[in-house]
C-alpha cells in the first residue's frame, strides 16, 4: 500500500518476500527455511518439511525435527543453524520509503545519522545482587536459599546456582564497567533494562518513538544509578524528547548500526517482541543488524532470552528427575490418569521422556503461539549457536515462563499459566525473571559467555530457568490442556 508515492509504515522496512501471485506469505517462509536448515542433515526431513500442507498447525513436529537432527555432532547443529540463517537472510526482502526492494545485504541508509542524548541518573547503584520474590527482597543466604530450592523442585537446572553465586560474590560486576548493552526493545517487560540501570550499567536503548515507551524509559534513567544513550532523528531540548526519540528497527538497521559502531564494549541485546509476522520481521532485522556489527570488529557480544516454550535438548539429569516424579505420582494421579489417556488417544497425561535418555527432548512447544514466533525464537538460537562458534561472547539463557501483558492477552495460555503449579511448573511473575535473567547476563558477560560447551544443546541447558517445564512429570503439552482447565478460573479473576 503507498500513501502519496510512499510505501506505508506497515510495509517498510523488513518484509517477506512475494510468492508467484504476489502474496507476501509467512506460511511459505517458514516451511522453506526450516526445509533448507534441514536440508545439509536430514533430506527425508526437509522434503517432508517442504512438503506440508498444514504448516499453521503442523509446524511443531518440523521444528521439532529441525532439533533432534543436529543432536547426533556438534557439526551437524552448527550446519543446521548456519543454513537457516542462511535461507532467511537469501529470502527476507527490504522495501525503502520509495517503494524499492533489495536484498537485506543491500539495505544502505538512506537519511541522516541519528542523533544522540545522553541522561545519567540521579540514583545510587545498587552494591549487591538482590532479588523480588512474593514481595520481599531477597539477598545473600536468603538469595542462596530460594535458588537451591528452585534446584530441588526441578524448576531451574542445577547450573542456575553456580552462575548466580558468581554474581552474588562478585557484586562489582553489576556495573559492567566498560562495556555499553544496547538494550533492544528497551520498553519490553522481559528487558534488563530497569536492573541494569539499578546497577549503575551504561546503556544504549532502543526501541520505537512511541512517546508512552519514552516515558517510561526516561523515567528510568533519570531515577537510576547508570547512563542511558538516547537515539533520535535530531538535536533539540530535553523537554520534548519522549516525543521524538526512538527509532524502528525495521524500518531503518542501517542507521542504528551505525550509531551503535562507536561504542566499547558493545552488548547487542535483543529483546524485542511483536505479534504474529511482525515479530519476525523485527528479529531478523535485529539479526541483520547484529550481523553487521559483528562483521565490523571483533569485540561485540550478543545476548538473548530463549523462550522455555520450544524444544530441547535437556541433560540426562533433568531425565532422570522428570522419570522419578512420574513414577512417585499419587495413587489418584495415577487412577485418573489411566482413563484420560485412554479417552485422548494417549495424548493426555504421559511421561515426558524415554527412561534413561540423555540428551532427552523436552517439546515445550505451544501451539497456540504460532508458526511466526517459533521461527523468530528459533532465529535467534541459530544465531547464537553460530557466533559462539565463531568466537563471540554469547549471553543465551532459557527464561522462565512468565505472567507479562503479551502471555496474559492470550486466554489459552494464560489459564494454562494459571493452573501449571498442579503439574510442577511455578510461572514467575515479571519483576523476578527481570533481575534474575539480568542477573544471568552479568555472568554471561563477565566470563565469556559462560562455559564452552561439546555442543550447542549443553551451552543452551546451562543455567536454563525453565520453570520446571524440563523435569515435569508430564509431557508438558500433554498436560497444557488439563492445566487451562484447572486455571481458567483463575486467569478470568
Amino acid at each position: 500500500m503507498r500513501e502519496h508515492g510512499r510505501v506505508s509504515d506497515e510495509q517498510r522496512g523488513v518484509v517477506f518476500p512475494t510468492d508467484e501471485e504476489g502474496r507476501r506469505s509467512t506460511a511459505a517462509v517458514g516451511r522453506a527455511v526450516v526445509a533448507d536448515a534441514l536440508r545439509p542433515v536430514d533430506p527425508v526431513g526437509a522434503r517432508s518439511a517442504e512438503q506440508e500442507t498444514a504448516w499453521r498447525s503442523a509446524y511443531v513436529t518440523h521444528f521439532r525435527r529441525a532439533l533432534e537432527a543436529g543432536l547426533d555432532s556438534r557439526a551437524d547443529a552448527l550446519a543446521v543453524a548456519d543454513a537457516g540463517l542462511t535461507s532467511l537472510h537469501a529470502r527476507m526482502r527490504v522495501v525503502r520509503a520509495d517503494g524499492e526492494e533489495s536484498a537485506l545485504g543491500e539495505w544502505a541508509q538512506q537519511g541522516p545519522p541519528l542523533a544522540t542524548t545522553t541522561i545519567v541518573g540521579a540514583g545510587t547503584a545498587e552494591s549487591e545482587l538482590s532479588l523480588p520474590y512474593h514481595g520481599d527482597r531477597l539477598r545473600g543466604d536468603d538469595l542462596r536459599r530460594r535458588v537451591d530450592t528452585w534446584v530441588a523442585d526441578g524448576v531451574v537446572e542445577p547450573t542456575v546456582a553456580e552462575a548466580v553465586e558468581l554474581v552474588v560474590s562478585n557484586p562489582d560486576w553489576l556495573r559492567l564497567e566498560g562495556r555499553t548493552v544496547a538494550v533492544l526493545g528497551a520498553g519490553a517487560e522481559m528487558g534488563p533494562l530497569p536492573s541494569l540501570l539499578r546497577w549503575g550499567a551504561r546503556v544504549a536503548a532502543v526501541d520505537l518513538a512511541v512517546p508512552a515507551i519514552w516515558e517510561r524509559v526516561l523515567g528510568l534513567a533519570h531515577d537510576g544509578a547508570g547512563t542511558v544513550l538516547v537515539p533520535h532523528p535530531e538535536d533539540g531540548p530535553e523537554s520534548s524528547l519522549a516525543g521524538r526519540a526512538g527509532v524502528d528497527l525495521i524500518a531503518d538497521i542501517p542507521s542504528v548500526a551505525d550509531w551503535l559502531a562507536g561504542h566499547d564494549g558493545l552488548v547487542v541485546g535483543n529483546y524485542v517482541y511483536a505479534d504474529g509476522a511482525t515479530n519476525v520481521r523485527v528479529s531478523m532485522a535485529v539479526d541483520e543488524l547484529s550481523s553487521r556489527l559483528l562483521a565490523g570488529r571483533g569485540d561485540v557480544a550478543l545476548a538473548f532470552l530463549a523462550t522455555p516454550t520450544d524444544v530441547f535438548a535437556v541433560p540426562g539429569e533433568a531425565v532422570a528427575h522428570s522419570t522419578r516424579s512420574y513414577d512417585a505420582r499419587s495413587a489418584r494421579s495415577k487412577m485418573l490418569g489411566r482413563p484420560l489417556r485412554a479417552l485422548s488417544g494417549g495424548r493426555l497425561l504421559h511421561r515426558s521422556y524415554v527412561r534413561g535418555a540423555d540428551p532427552g527432548v523436552n517439546d515445550s512447544m505451544v501451539a497456540q503461539q504460532g508458526p511466526n514466533y517459533a521461527l523468530a525464537k528459533r532465529l535467534q538460537r541459530w544465531r547464537a549457536a553460530v557466533a559462539r562458534d565463531n568466537g563471540a561472547t554469547v549471553s543465551m539463557n532459557v527464561a522462565p515462563p512468565t505472567r507479562t501483558r503479551s502471555v496474559l492477552k492470550n486466554r489459552a495460555l494464560a489459564a494454562a499459566y494459571a493452573g501449571a503449579h498442579r503439574f510442577g511448573v511455578e510461572v514467575f511473575e515479571p519483576a523476578t525473571s527481570n533481575v534474575l535473567m539480568a542477573a544471568l547476563l552479568v555472568h554471561d558477560l563477565h566470563t565469556g559467555g559462560g562455559p564452552r560447551h561439546e555442543h550447542p544443546w549443553q551451552d543452551e541447558a546451562y543455567a536454563a530457568v525453565h520453570g520446571g517445564l524440563w523435569r515435569t512429570p508430564y509431557a508438558p503439552r500433554s498436560a497444557l490442556g488439563l492445566a487451562a482447565l484447572l486455571g481458567y478460573g483463575s486467569a478470568r479473576g
